[in-house]
């Protein structure tokens, strides 16, 4: 992920919480927004809900990893906020990347009918 690609600041985050939309799967909450570039933003969040750091980092790259099996088919010019639910805990990267594909299904961020597994 470049620097670019990334979600920081506060402001990006409050206009995603109060402007955009959620939607929620069994290990990940997703909100999201159009940002009016030609590029995705994106941001991998677990709070302390989910864990000590040790699962809330391995949360975190459990979701980053999956994302990047699946950013080739998300549209573009979307702000994404991933968050994990402490139900992620123990969970091998295929029932995760179920889930991230399920929620961008929901959404109409990716094409329904594609299987998205790595």
């Amino acid at each position: 992920m470049l620097k670019k690609d990334i979600l920081r600041r506060k402001d990006d985050f409050s206009s995603i919480y109060k402007k955009g939309k959620s939607i929620g799967e069994r290990y990940i909450v997703l909100f999201y927004k159009r940002n009016g570039l030609s590029y995705n933003r994106i941001a991998f969040l677990a709070s302390k809900k989910v864990g000590n750091s040790v699962q809330r980092n391995r949360a975190r790259r459990l979701m980053k990893e999956n994302y990047r099996f699946l950013k080739d088919d998300i549209k573009s010019g979307y702000d994404l906020i991933f968050i994990a639910r402490n139900t992620i805990n123990g969970r091998k990267a295929d029932e995760v990347n179920k889930s991230m594909s399920n929620a961008l299904k929901k959404t109409k961020l990716i094409d329904q009918n594609k299987d998205h597994r790595n």
